[in-house]
């Protein structure tokens, strides 16, 4: 079943890349209580998701703050450590909450998987954005083909 607006967030554990090394998070701690924009991608450090994504949520996070948002989380099927350093490269210390879903336990749970095996890349998430307010959906924009165009930061701030 894929998530859909109004829905609870899946209660999982994921990991958030610090210098000191991965921490363990809850999606109840990263949604509990607060507005949250989270956006998916295929792959740290791939084409769209380093040149436009990950930016375009760097670049407007005042804007999602002036509206409200407590957090702006970047998701993706790697590692906390990719994760970590995907962040830093990109000058999102501080702005965007880089969590790693390596084992794809999030994205399984919101049924918004791909197979990337014909990339090499095996399971990835789709690419999407939602927004939460104290972890229900209100808002869900699943990219309907390869490109970004309703998960983008612009696409989002419209959404909330």
């Amino acid at each position: 079943m894929t998530l859909s607006i109004g829905d609870k967030i899946p209660e999982v554990n994921l990991m958030v890349g610090t210098d000191e090394g991965p921490k363990p998070v809850t999606t109840g701690e990263l949604f509990g209580g607060k507005k949250v924009v989270l956006f998916a991608l295929p792959g740290a450090f791939t084409p769209t998701c380093s040149a436009r994504h990950l930016p375009g949520f760097v670049d407007q996070i005042d804007a999602f703050k002036a509206k409200g948002v407590d957090e702006v989380v970047c998701l993706s099927v790697n590692d906390a450590f990719v994760m970590n350093a995907w962040g830093q490269d990109q000058n999102a210390g501080g702005k965007v909450t880089m969590v790693g879903d390596g084992n794809g336990d999030f994205t399984k749970a919101a049924g918004l998987e791909m197979d990337g095996s014909g990339f090499g890349m095996g399971l990835r998430s789709q690419r999407y954005a939602l927004y939460a307010d104290d972890g229900v959906v209100k808002a869900l924009n699943v990219e309907p083909g390869p490109g970004l165009e309703v998960s983008s930061a612009e696409a989002m701030l419209a959404a909330i």
